[in-house]
């Protein structure tokens, strides 16, 4: 079992994540190949909460991991790459995946807690990716925002969601979900 003070003194009684000092806690890194110190990092009540929660992310605050992923820490670097996958939509959390180094070990143990999801899959069958740009297929009336969506409307720097039948893209200025069958690349 982790030891809440020797981790809090490691981490110099800060979120390891984003420096934060208030309301500090144990975080036991999912997926951890033991129990021990190195499995367990501080964090803060900020950043908890969004560790357990995909949908409560505000992703500016993660802006953090620019620091906290070259951390000499294993389980820091683990809960960073997972952050940042998460994040992979933004351009800012793709540009820092991409220089992010881990060695073999720690980059196993990182994607041991990602779930393998099914792909998002446009009209035709092609896979879908954070970033892609797609074209609707058919007029699409948004719900609550009092416009239709025209077939053939550009859907530029997608994200993808926690459903694979789905994806949010802007149209006229708002970020609206978007039945990704309804989509072609």
């Amino acid at each position: 079992m982790a030891n809440e003070q020797a981790v809090f003194k490691r981490a110099n009684d800060a979120c390891e994540l984003c420096g934060n000092s208030e309301g500090l806690s144990l975080y036991m890194v999912p997926e951890s190949p033991n129990d021990s110190d190195n499995c367990a990092i501080a964090v803060c009540s900020t950043c908890l909460p969004q560790l357990n929660d995909a949908d409560s992310i505000d992703v500016n605050h993660w802006r953090c991991l620019n620091d906290a992923m070259w951390s000499q820490v294993p389980a820091v670097q683990v809960v960073s790459w997972r952050m940042l996958k998460q994040l992979e939509g933004e351009t800012w959390a793709q540009d820092l995946l991409d220089i992010l180094y881990l060695d073999e070990d720690t980059l196993e143990w990182a994607k041991a807690g990602i779930d393998d999801r099914e792909p998002t899959l446009d009209s035709n069958g092609d896979v879908l990716k954070a970033g892609d740009s797609v074209h609707l297929i058919k007029d699409l009336t948004v719900k609550g925002a009092n416009f239709t969506a025209k077939r053939g409307t550009p859907v530029r720097n997608i994200r993808l969601t926690n459903n694979p039948l789905h994806i949010e893209g802007k149209v006229n200025g708002q970020t609206i979900v978007i039945i990704a069958a309804y989509t072609k690349k």
